[in-house]
């Protein structure tokens, strides 16, 4: 299974945040229109859902072409993405001008490891598991 390792890997990059983003679009759905929630997200909802799962299948295939030969952990690699996500999402809500509350602004000192954490072991895990799967690295 030689043929076209970078597409495998762009597409082993995309599986886990389509997921992802498809159960939280389904929720976010049945809060706001089954529970009637004042949640007035629709206008920075499209960065997530056509962004990051691209950024995450072309940062996978970074992986793949640079860092297969074990120079950089795949999870260490996974866990720089939100060092790129986070300002990009704060700069979409602001041109957006998507109101951003204050205890926001004051857990990002806590919120950008955390997010590192979890990416971490969702790269070294899930994607992982994926590009083992498909034969890639």
């Amino acid at each position: 299974m030689n043929n076209h390792p970078l597409l495998r890997a762009y597409l082993a990059g995309i599986a886990v945040p389509t997921i992802f983003l498809m159960i939280v679009a389904t929720v976010f759905t049945l809060v706001r229109y089954v529970y009637n929630a004042p949640i007035p997200i629709e206008r920075v909802i499209v960065f997530p859902m056509a962004f990051v799962p691209n950024l995450w299948g072309l940062w996978n295939v970074l992986h793949a072409a640079f860092f297969t030969q074990g120079r950089l952990s795949l999870g260490i690699f996974g866990c720089l993405l939100p060092l790129l996500l986070a300002p990009l999402g704060y700069f979409v809500a602001r041109m957006l001008e998507f109101p951003i509350p204050h205890p926001i602004f004051s857990l990002a000192p806590i919120g950008l490891p955390v997010a590192m954490i979890l990416y971490y072991l969702a790269w070294k895990y899930l994607v992982g598991s994926l590009n083992a799967e498909l034969g890639i690295g």
